[in-house]
């Protein structure tokens, strides 16, 4: 923390202007922390009504340890899903109070098999671990809140706070995370 208030003593975050609909990435780190646990993160933020919404400031970043031990990576994303869904709810409801009407907020996922269970083209055999963060979320979907789509790793800003990553990449993603719009 030091040396980043060091080396950008006059930063903060930048935010791009908007049409206010709310959208975020989620990720997992499944199994890199103690006792086989994972780490949930999420980068949620205000965008277009678009099918991939532009990059924009963090209203709120999600990096948290998940308590409960996952048995796969599947289960890990859907649970990260379901916390930033979760997380998004009333920001949903407070933009809607302010009149800032919303459609279904994207989320964005960089597991194809947590998608597939999501959206309902992959049916899987055994959901009993599952099953309650998978029906809330397709609930609310079916509710016409939430669209999850996939895209591949690389562009899912949430990854960056679930993974341990070595330091020459956290030099290189500072711009974006602290402040500075991508080019």
């Amino acid at each position: 923390m030091l040396d980043y208030v060091a080396t950008y003593p006059a930063n903060g975050i930048v935010y791009r202007s908007s049409a206010m609909q709310l959208a975020a990435h989620a990720d997992a780190g499944f199994h890199n922390e103690t006792r086989g646990r994972s780490r949930n993160g999420a980068h949620i933020y205000l965008s277009e009504e678009d099918a991939r919404p532009r990059w924009n400031g963090a209203i709120l970043a999600l990096a948290a340890i998940m308590k409960p031990v996952y048995s796969s990576v599947a289960e890990a994303e859907l649970a990260s899903l379901y916390d930033c869904a979760r997380a998004m709810v009333p920001l949903r409801q407070a933009l809607i109070e302010m009149g800032w009407s919303q459609g279904r907020s994207p989320i964005q996922t960089d597991n194809s098999t947590a998608d597939g269970v999501v959206n309902l083209t992959i049916v899987p055999k055994k959901l009993k671990s599952m099953d309650l963060r998978l029906y809330w979320l397709r609930c609310r979907e079916a509710q016409g809140q939430f669209r999850f789509f996939w895209a591949p790793g690389a562009e899912n800003w949430g990854d960056y706070y679930t993974k341990h990553h070595p330091p020459i990449h956290h030099e290189s993603k500072r711009p974006q995370y602290a402040g500075i719009l991508p080019q």
